[in-house]
Order: C-alpha cells, then structure tokens, then sequence
C-alpha cells in the first residue's frame, strides 16, 4: 500500500515539472516575440510626455518678459506737434547764431515781442496775463452760443518748462525739425503769457493739427479772435517770416485795435511792426 502512494507520487511530481518547463518555455517565447516586434515597430510604444517637464516649460513661458516697444519722452500736458508743411526748414532753425538772452524784454511800439531773433530774458516771468484771460473768457462765451465750446489747452510757460518740452522734442525729432513747430527756452511766446493754444471741446483729436483750422470751430476763430483782442500768430505759408510752420491753434493777444489792424491787413506781427 505505501509502495503504490509513494509511485503516484513521483508521477505527480514528474507532471507538475513538466508544466513548470512548458510554462517557463511559453513566457520565454512571449518576452523575445514581444523584443523583436518592439525593434521592428518601435511607433507602437507610445511614450507619454512627462507632466512635470510640461508645467516647467510652462511657467518658464510666462515668466519671458513682455517686449515693449520704446516711446519717445512723455510730455506733462498737451503741447505743440509739428504739421505736415510744404516749406524747407531755414538756416540754423531761424535763430541768430551764437545769440545771448537779454537782461529786459523787448517792445516794439508798446508790443512785447517773443520770437527767434528777440528772446526773452531767462527769468521773465509774469504768469498768465488777467486781461487775456478775461478776453478769451469772453470769446470762449460767445463761441458757445455760436455753437463751440472753446479750451485755451495751454497758456503761460516758464522758461524752465519750455526748456524740458523743447529737450523732448529735440530727442524725438532731431534738433532741425523741432525749430520747426517748438520754441527754444527763452525764445516761445507761451512765456509772455499772452499766447493761448486753443481747441474745441470733444474735438481733441484735433487739437494741435492743421485740420483744427478746416473745423468750423477753427474758422470761426479765424474769423472773430480779433474782435476779442487775439490774432492767429503763425498763418499758413509764412513760416520764412515767423520762423514757425503754420499753427492752427495759437492766437496771441494784442488788444482789440491793434488785432484789428493786424488782421485787416493780411500780415504777420512781424510784418505789421516791420521787424524780422
């Protein structure tokens, strides 16, 4: 009886090697049938993207910096722009060569005279003048009931401020096309308190532009400043004369006769003083 359970053992025994070998020959099969398929068709294996390198290029993008692009000097208020002008620039801007500030302003027959032959001396500054103001105020009034909302946008300049706004200009521009439509410090009008750039109200897109003197706004004021006491400084094609391009926008104040007079005949202040 013991011989008999110990044969079925060893035959038992002998079956479980057998499917031992024939399973460890079939892994063997799959694993080097697996290898070659994977060196014929490596486009099978998909490798997945590793999410920790996705998040660092990721954050790396934002982090670049934003090129910007490079604007010339900003300016404090809203001053003089050049406009598209037919006339060649003059000979060093229109200014005297080597040309000293004076100690006292100059007057000619009782007119105080601010251009590029007769400057102002550096300290000369007597703010905005009252009666201007109370003219333009007046002019500004019936405007509006004409149907215009007048703004005197920039009136007295010292010499300082003039000199930071004609020093951003030249850096924008080039010294050569600023003595075009800016005053060098000691030289602007705005200094004598008696110019006033104008515009009309809702329409500042053409302020500063030869187009604000096609507006009605801008021809009315052509037409009537000189009944308040203002005239249009720098008309069109005389820059040779006034030594700026035409400009829209500034009127000066004179009184009600003499701008009067001016405006009768056609003819720059320099012209109707005879000076240059």
């Amino acid at each position: 009886m013991k011989r008999s359970i110990y044969v079925n053992k060893k035959k038992n025994d002998k079956k479980k090697y057998i499917w031992i070998g024939v399973s460890s020959a079939i892994v063997l099969i799959v694993i080097v049938g697996a290898i070659i398929l994977v060196k014929q068709y490596p486009q099978l294996i998909e490798t997945k993207p590793n999410t920790t390198d996705i998040a660092k290029e990721k954050t790396e993008q934002l982090e670049q910096p934003v090129q910007e692009e490079i604007e010339p000097p900003k300016q404090t208020e809203v001053t003089e722009e050049p406009a598209k002008q037919q006339e060649q620039p003059l000979e060093n801007g229109g200014y005297i060569e080597g040309q000293t500030l004076p100690t006292e302003p100059t007057y000619v027959d009782g007119v105080l005279i601010a251009n590029k032959k007769y400057p102002l001396p550096a300290d000369f500054a007597p703010g905005e003048n009252k009666e201007a103001r109370a003219a333009f105020e007046k002019m500004a009034a019936d405007a509006k009931t004409a149907g215009f909302e007048l703004n005197a946008f920039s009136t007295y300049r010292s010499y300082e401020y003039q000199e930071v706004l004609y020093n951003n200009y030249v850096s924008r521009d080039g010294k050569e096309n600023a003595d075009r439509y800016s005053a060098r410090p000691g030289y602007s009008e705005h200094q004598t308190g008696l110019a006033f750039d104008i515009g009309e109200k809702g329409k500042e897109d053409l302020w500063l532009t030869a187009e604000f003197g096609e507006s009605e706004a801008g021809k009315w004021l052509v037409e009537n400043a000189h009944k308040y006491g203002f005239i249009l400084r720098y008309p069109k094609g005389k820059e040779a004369i006034t030594g700026y391009m035409y400009e829209s926008w500034h009127f000066r104040y004179l009184g009600v006769e003499l701008a009067t007079k001016v405006k009768e005949s056609n003819l720059t202040l320099e012209e109707y003083l005879g000076i240059q």
